[in-house]
């Protein structure tokens, strides 16, 4: 019924920029919050949704200042 953990969690980044208010990153085992991003976008025309917050001014910062923080873990 129950499977085993291999510790590992795969997240699309920009998913989860589009779609989220707050994303945390993990460090490497023992996995502890490396930093918390709260997420602010300004979506066109008021509507929040992932495919129009994709379009945001500060998404692309996100995504950078999120990947930078992934890619010493990235083997």
């Amino acid at each position: 019924m129950y499977e085993k953990f291999l510790g590992r969690i795969y997240v699309n980044i920009a998913e989860a920029i589009s779609m989220a208010d707050r994303v945390i990153v993990l460090s490497n085992r023992p996995a502890e919050i490396k930093t918390i991003h709260d997420i602010d976008l300004t979506c066109a025309d008021g509507e929040k949704t992932p495919l129009k917050c994709r379009e945001a001014p500060e998404f692309r910062h996100y995504f950078n200042k999120i990947w930078k923080e992934l890619d010493i873990y990235v083997q």
